[in-house]
């Protein structure tokens, strides 16, 4: 089984983007006689990613996300404003170990721990180091981020 997304040009020559799973089909003996692919007009749903997207980069709070290993991979404009840090210089890399004062990472840490089983942080005073080495606090909201 695999899943690939594709665009597909209807007969009226509108284009819309499609999931497509496709699976192999076999006899009763097990032999491949052939591919049975399920198709999804998923056009709907990457407009709504792409809005989400914009909305998270244009806001004006610092938004950024981590991953379960703590790994920036979402870091929006006024993140990039207030910090200094342009986000090619901070995805993938360590928010804690790379961002963080010594004095802060194990509490930080914590707070994102948290979030990441499930328990939501509220005002949590985040001191995020700046390119120019200076200490800017921010007001954390830590929640769970799912697929």
């Amino acid at each position: 089984t695999a899943n690939f997304e594709f665009p597909l040009i209807t007969k009226a020559g509108a284009r819309i983007e499609v999931l497509l799973n496709a699976t192999t089909r076999r006899d009763e003996q097990g032999s491949i006689i052939g591919v049975v692919g399920i198709g999804q007009d998923i056009t709907g749903r990457l407009a709504q990613e792409r809005e989400y997207t914009r909305l998270i980069d244009t806001a004006n709070a610092p938004i950024f996300g981590v991953d379960t290993q703590g790994r920036v991979n979402v870091w929006n404009q006024c993140a990039v404003r207030l910090s200094g840090y342009p986000s090619e210089e901070v995805m993938g890399h360590s928010l804690v170990k790379e961002f963080i004062r010594m004095e802060h990472q194990e509490k930080v840490q914590g707070v994102l721990d948290q979030a990441l089983h499930g328990e939501e942080t509220a005002n949590f005073d985040f001191p995020l180091m700046t390119k120019g080495k200076n200490r800017l606090e921010v007001l954390l909201n830590a929640t769970t981020r799912r697929d």
